[in-house]
């Protein structure tokens, strides 16, 4: 027997694992895209047409048949319309999925800076409204507000949000360990099921998370809670203990940990 004939029976002998395994991964990412796109209301609707169809196939109903292939097109056209915005968001979700754990990087270090100005910011009633980028490029984003390639710094997004500039009121958006622009408009989110206390920041911050994978810190101006939204989720009024370690985990820092440990209040006694 020749090297290359059992190299292929070993791969034939471990071909239905390998199917298994494949399978499987791009069942979870379809399943993890559904559940952050909130698609699964058109698996649901879809299951439920199926029943019937079922049911009246099983049961030889001839005129319910007979009245579902007649409405069957109008159907499929009415759940598109109905579910436009989610079928949109679960094709933005595929586009902007990416090999993340190829392309590690340690962002965290910057993090504190940016935590450190939000809890700032909190206390003094000041609203604020800073973009991470991750996979999905923000670049039509960042065309929409003044550009500026800054080092970060709790000093400058203070100066920014402090005061009032013309850039205090839109988004800041960080790419890598750069303030890359301020005064970025973002995308408004249709969701009918939040507070009629949420303003124009926390409604941009979660339409952004919904069209892209961006993670977005959010200080309320009429509260000053502090909350991120990321991955079509929405965490209000975080602590800052609860949100360096979210957002370490958020962009992917696996090293120097020790500095996201760090209690701010200490640090701001120290300066």
């Amino acid at each position: 027997m020749s090297a290359f004939d059992g190299f292929r029976n070993a791969y034939f002998s471990i071909e239905p694992f390998l199917d298994i395994c494949v399978l499987t991964g791009i069942l979870y990412a379809i399943y993890q895209i559904l559940v952050k796109t909130n698609t699964l209301q058109i698996i649901r609707a879809a299951l439920v047409i199926i029943v019937v169809y079922i049911v009246v196939f099983v049961l030889r109903l001839e005129v319910m048949m007979f009245i579902l292939e007649k409405i069957t097109p109008a159907l499929a056209i009415s759940i598109v319309l109905i579910f436009q915005d989610e079928i949109k968001k679960f094709i933005q979700k595929i586009g902007q999925m990416n090999l993340s754990f190829l392309n590690k990087d340690t962002r965290h270090t910057y993090a504190y800076d940016i935590v450190k100005a939000a809890e700032e910011l909190s206390k003094r009633k000041k609203g604020m409204l800073v973009v991470f980028e991750r996979g999905t490029n923000l670049d039509h984003l960042i065309e929409t507000g003044t550009k500026l390639n800054a080092d970060i710094s709790s000093a400058l997004l203070l100066t920014i949000f402090s005061f009032e500039t013309a850039l205090h009121d839109a988004a800041c958006i960080v790419r890598e360990d750069k303030i890359i622009a301020a005064g970025c408009f973002l995308p408004l989110t249709t969701r009918s099921d939040l507070k009629k206390t949420f303003g124009t920041r926390h409604r941009a911050a979660i339409g952004t998370s919904e069209q892209t994978d961006a993670v977005v810190l959010i200080v309320s101006e009429e509260t000053g809670a502090i909350s991120l939204a990321y991955d079509s989720k929405f965490d209000y009024d975080l602590t800052v203990e609860q949100i360096l370690p979210t957002l370490d985990k958020l962009l992917n820092n696996d090293s120097e940990k020790g500095q996201a440990k760090k209690e701010p209040a200490d640090k701001e006694k120290n300066e």
